[in-house]
């Protein structure tokens, strides 16, 4: 589900802007305050921006020209104003459409739809799909050795990160320690399991918000570990 911030100050504004798009299946959150939305629209993962352009604290410019430069999703632009000048300012900074008020939100949702579906296809285009496993706030890229939890970066070694790939890859089997040992060490343990249960308690401290309760690697008793889906 494609997920859209409305920065609008005006709330009975961002709300029929949202119900239109939820009725279309769009996941969507609603910021009235401009510095607020734009951390947001940094700090999350959204599919477009709709973005009023007359906000009391932060203007929509100054808001595009920061998402700007970290971003390239799409932002339409909601403005009262019908001047030519504030548009070609617009999209000198970023900005990819307007839609100016009063609107109609059948003509509204097309334009949304039309971005996500230009943009989707762009990145389909240009950038192989990275390969990620996620479940219940933790991310692990595969492809580009990172993990991620709650959307915070964690740094891992890197047999931390082999050691948690391997058992998130074969989720809700149980693995002892020899094995794991074996299978990241690529070698015989010789006795040597301490290094898997060291290791283990360090992607713990990274990944689980609860040692004493981990939810991902769980312990199974005179057995091994097994991650649990």
């Amino acid at each position: 589900m494609s997920r859209i911030l409305i920065i609008e100050d005006e709330l009975s504004i961002a709300e029929l802007e949202r119900d239109y798009l939820e009725l279309n299946d769009f996941e969507v959150e609603i910021e009235t305050n401009g510095a607020k939305g734009l951390d947001k629209a940094l700090e999350n993962d959204y599919s477009l921006v709709l973005l009023d352009l007359m906000l009391p604290d932060l203007d929509g410019f100054e808001i595009c020209r920061q998402i700007r430069e970290k971003k390239d999703i799409p932002i339409i632009m909601v403005t009262a104003k019908k001047n030519d000048i504030d548009k070609i300012r617009g999209l000198g900074l970023g900005v990819d459409d307007y839609v100016t008020k009063p609107f109609s939100p059948s003509e509204l949702v097309a334009r949304v739809k039309a971005h996500i579906s230009r943009y989707e296809r762009l990145i389909g285009s240009t950038a192989l799909q990275n390969d990620v496993i996620e479940i219940r706030g933790l991310k692990i890229d595969k492809t580009d050795r990172r993990v991620y939890v709650d959307g915070e970066e964690k740094v891992f070694t890197n047999k931390e990160f082999d050691l948690l790939t391997f058992l998130a890859s074969n989720p809700n089997k149980v693995f002892s320690k020899d094995e794991l040992f074996n299978k990241i060490w690529n070698m015989e343990s010789i006795g040597d399991i301490a290094t898997v249960t060291v290791h283990i308690k360090k992607i713990r401290e990274k990944i689980e918000f609860d040692t004493s309760k981990p939810q991902y690697i769980e312990t199974v008793w005179g057995v091994g570990y097994r991650f649990r889906m």
